[in-house]
């Protein structure tokens, strides 16, 4: 029987009427209304002069629409950020979310707030610039997606028109203004300046209206038959204009534009400036008449909005010579027609390999200087790479799957190593200065270095591993069918490297051994960081560590202050234990030199606490609480035998012993059952080879 001779299974009225019932409660009927404002010229000043932003032009919309997220300022290397929030894709709960690019967004919102009061870059073309996968595409995707959403608010509204067209039958249809338009564009030229005075003389002067460009070649040819008909009564003609709210949408081609490059042989300027319409010429008896003309162009429809191109320096030369007047002087030319005023910002992205041609090409030389370049590189400070992958690959949306604790970590870390070019300063390993780029602290470096070492690597995050290719080894390892209900750093490193042989931007064979020898730099950072998580695992007695804390307290106060330690087996004074408190200070460095130092600040801190009434915690002085787990660790370790499990002869008592210690690896660390197992096993082969090293 096929499925379609199967019984279909009747549907409930009650089902149904129930999710009608829903949609009903969840439509807006109200913010129809207003999206689909239509009212008369006479209206719209109203609404002008009520508020005159709804007359901004395409940069100050689009810089209002970004700064009405929100920004947060803070410094890093003595430097003074600013992060727009709107990067973070609040409009889809973080999907498109930009991370680790603050400095170059804020050059970027910087151009466009000052093409907004009209400081010179409105004549440029924007030129995101960057590595591929460096999130220049999603940049635009967001600020498209933002004008949408911004020109849906109250606060975002613009408005465009319509014309009143009387058809031979009688009957009156309504005909939208092809690009359109601001409706104050109406207004003739020789009457501009005194309407302007009389509309803005209650208005403040940084929200003062400005009126710029003349009518489309459509509208214009409307104009005049509207003249002819009333004999050049305007107030008449505008009584055939219908002002509507004006809605923003890429799908509907409405102010947001995209173009993209095709092949070479097939490219066509109309695609960007529009063509003739053939069908039409028959009604109005010439192709020169502008109602025979789709301006559908990409620059034609992105009009009051946006219009991004794709790999803008793939397009044929003809193309970019309508990109020389779209950004010098906001016109562009369809076929047959006279320049034509655009109100849009645009925006190209391309890689480097492209922009390199451009700087070579010495007849691109008016296209580059009407180029605003603005770098986007890839992330070079970890904890941002992290979030990129977090983003994609967590519990919440990896069902049935266990991302074992720092696989996503260690695979973001050899990405970020790829990118960054070797300090010059001879003591500096490039893992430490990822570290350092990352906010950690090491002996003898400042932010001031920081900023050094950061200016003197120019080109740094221009190269590197892409995180696309980071992404796709993540979903191999997740996909693999080992029946394993987890994935761990290994496996994800190994699909690294087994990519490594045909990544096709990795050519030479010496750029493969420098990204395969800091694979290995990563396994042995790996290496520390679960011997650390294992040592504290192990040293993870509550108990035994406020013991410990208290006996060494003891000993310490006896000490400072010059006196004895009661035993309190035999209750005999005693001097105080120098072996102890050494064995201690000595898990976190502290020199024989030093130690009195390191005592007194232990007491002070104590005495302090005291005077406020506060008891003391170990786990309040972060040294000391590292000092304590790796002196009970260390103790601890030879009772444990965690080393039997590589001989696969575990007697009971341990076996409970390292049960205990897996079950902290779980509650404490984010393990489960079997990347927990797996991670002791891993460690326990270390121990073996005698290879314990007590950093954390």
């Amino acid at each position: 029987m096929s499925a379609k001779d199967l019984p279909k299974k009747p549907s409930s009225p009650k089902s149904d009427s129930n999710i009608i019932s829903l949609i009903k409660n969840l439509q807006d009927v109200k913010e129809y209304h207003q999206l689909t404002w239509e009212g008369s010229f006479e209206e719209y000043l109203q609404v002008v002069m009520k508020n005159p932003r709804v007359a901004r032009n395409a940069f100050q919309r689009l810089y209002d629409m970004i700064v009405s997220y929100g920004t947060e300022k803070y410094e890093e290397y003595n430097e003074k950020v600013v992060r727009y929030k709107f990067f973070d894709d609040p409009l889809a709960g973080g999907k498109d979310a930009v991370f680790g690019l603050e400095r170059p967004l804020q050059k970027f919102v910087n151009l466009i707030k000052s093409a907004a009061r009209g400081y010179g870059t409105e004549k440029r073309v924007f030129l995101l610039h960057g590595p591929v996968g460096s999130a220049k595409s999603t940049i635009v995707r967001l600020l498209k997606k933002g004008l949408e959403t911004y020109s849906r608010t109250e606060e975002g509204a613009l408005y465009t028109y319509t014309w009143k067209v009387e058809n031979p039958d009688g009957s009156v249809t309504w005909e939208d203004s092809p690009m359109h338009e601001e409706p104050l564009c109406l207004i003739p030229l020789e009457y501009r300046e005194r309407v302007l005075a009389e509309l803005n003389k209650e208005i403040p002067d940084e929200d003062a209206v400005s009126i710029k460009g003349d009518l489309n070649p459509f509208c214009r040819q409307m104009y005049l038959e509207k003249s002819r008909e009333y004999d050049g009564d305007w107030t008449r003609i505008i009584q055939d204009v219908k002002v509507k709210r004006l809605i923003l949408s890429e799908k509907d081609r409405v102010g947001i534009g995209t173009f993209q490059p095709k092949d070479e042989k097939n490219q066509d300027s109309t695609e960007l400036t529009g063509d003739i319409n053939y069908r039409k010429i028959a009604q109005y008896g010439s192709d020169s008449d502008p109602r025979a003309f789709n301006f559908d162009g990409e620059l034609n429809i992105a009009n009051r909005g946006l219009v991004e191109f794709i790999e803008v320096l793939k397009l044929d030369v003809a193309f970019l010579y309508d990109l020389l007047g779209a950004s010098q002087e906001h016109k562009i030319k369809p076929k047959k027609f006279a320049q034509t005023d655009i109100d849009e910002v645009i925006i190209g992205h391309t890689n480097e390999p492209e922009y390199k041609k451009l700087q070579s090409n010495e007849f691109m030389e008016a296209l580059r200087d009407r180029t605003v370049k603005i770098d986007v590189p890839y992330i070079t400070k970890l904890s941002d790479e992290i979030k990129i992958y977090e983003k994609d690959y967590n519990q919440e949306r990896i069902k049935g799957k266990h991302i074992a604790p720092h696989t996503i970590e260690m695979a973001a870390m050899w990405a970020v190593l790829t990118r960054l070019e070797e300090p010059k300063k001879a003591q500096l390993t490039l893992l430490q200065k990822l570290k350092l780029y990352d906010g950690k602290t090491l002996p003898g470096f400042t932010e001031d270095n920081i900023k050094e070492l950061r200016a003197e690597s120019v080109r740094e995050g221009m190269e590197g591993i892409s995180p696309r290719y980071i992404q796709d080894k993540i979903s191999n390892a997740l996909v693999s069918d080992e029946g394993r209900t987890c994935i761990n750093p290994f496996m994800v490193i190994n699909e690294l490297e087994e990519g490594l042989r045909h990544h096709s931007l990795i050519t030479g064979e010496e750029q493969r051994k420098r990204v395969r020898d800091l694979l290995s730099v990563v396994k042995e950072e790996y290496a520390d960081i679960v011997k650390s998580e294992v040592q504290r695992a192990i040293a993870a007695d509550e108990e035994a560590l406020k013991r410990l804390c208290g006996n060494y307290i003891d000993n310490v106060k006896a000490y400072t202050q010059r006196e004895k330690v009661k035993n309190k087996y035999t209750g005999e004074d005693e001097e105080p234990d120098e072996r102890l408190m050494r064995s201690i200070e000595q898990k976190i460095d502290i020199p024989e030199s030093r130690q009195d130092d390191f005592r007194r600040e232990v007491m002070n801190y104590i005495g302090a606490l005291a005077l406020e009434n506060k008891s003391f915690d170990y786990r309040s002085n972060e040294r000391l609480q590292k000092a304590l787990e790796l002196k009970l660790f260390e103790d601890q370790k030879d009772s444990i035998k965690l080393t039997s499990l590589i001989s696969n002869v575990v007697d009971k008592e341990t076996q409970e012993k390292i049960d205990v210690v897996k079950a902290r690896m779980i509650k404490y660390f984010g393990y489960n059952d079997e990347s927990a197992t797996d991670v002791l096993n891993y460690v326990a082969s270390i121990f073996a080879r005698g290879d314990v090293k007590e950093t954390a």
